[in-house]
């Protein structure tokens, strides 16, 4: 008996679609950081937020094993050759923000859609992000409020992104873009 993919041609050119918009943003997103990191380093978690993008999108339109990981592989791919200096980075951020929302998908056996479950994912990032985003933006150089405040948005603002994902994916299946059952 033949096994049928779950990985469909629609569901790849969905997943590239969605990597390709996303991918945009997070070009812009990496020639924006250096400014960002010098200006105003407390707001670069709300920048490296960004990044959940491709997956919420995915996870929320497609509703299927391995669609965050591949979008956002889709997304880093097109993001590198925007912001070529930053490709190691945007695989390295797509591989652990799409795996860290596939295991979150995966604990729920890919069962559970409802919002907390992605929010769940985003929190978890933005406390990474916090953790290693302190590092490159010398975080212990900052006076005490904006540590504060840095550490605020930098969990906020996966979440944000997150939010914003949702509404994009909810607002695509209602256009027909999600997978027929």
């Amino acid at each position: 008996m033949a096994r049928t993919s779950v990985l469909t041609t629609r569901v790849l050119l969905t997943t590239a679609a969605i990597g390709v918009a996303t991918g945009l943003l997070a070009g812009v997103a990496g020639w924006v950081t250096p400014l960002v990191l010098g200006a105003a380093p407390i707001l670069y978690g709300f920048v490296l937020g960004a990044h959940v993008l491709p997956g919420i999108i995915a996870q929320e339109v497609i509703r299927l094993p391995w669609v965050a990981l591949l979008s956002h592989v889709f997304a880093a791919l097109v993001a590198s050759a925007m912001a070529p200096q930053w490709a190691l980075r945007f695989l390295g951020t797509a591989i652990l923000f799409g795996g860290i929302q596939e295991l979150v998908a995966a604990l729920t056996r890919y069962r559970v859609w409802d919002a907390w479950r992605f929010f769940i994912s985003a929190v978890i990032i933005g406390i990474l992000v916090a953790v290693v985003v302190a590092f490159a933006a010398d975080l212990a150089s900052l006076p005490p409020w904006a540590q504060i405040i840095y550490l605020i948005v930098a969990v906020l603002g996966p979440v944000a992104w997150t939010a914003a994902g949702l509404g994009i994916g909810v607002s695509l299946r209602r256009a027909g873009v999600a997978r027929r059952s």
